[in-house]
């Protein structure tokens, strides 16, 4: 993704969640995935995917079974 669209995403998903913490981190290794953070916790990745002329990125999320376990 281009600095502008890492922008854009960005912008797009702090207003979507209601959480300005949320950061995109470019990838150290080239076309790796874009990573997902809510302040310096990491959460998922965002891919971007451009298919028949329409780009749509995606956002996966990650959910750690040890992390379920601190809410008891």
């Amino acid at each position: 993704m281009t600095p502008a669209e890492l922008a854009a995403v960005q912008a797009h998903l702090r207003r979507l969640l209601g959480n300005d913490r949320i950061t995109l981190s470019t990838p150290k290794r080239r076309n790796a995935s874009v990573e997902l953070f809510v302040g310096s916790e990491f959460v998922g990745t965002v891919h971007r995917d451009a298919e028949d002329g329409e780009v749509s990125y995606s956002v996966q999320i990650v959910v750690l079974a040890e992390d379920l376990n601190q809410l008891n």
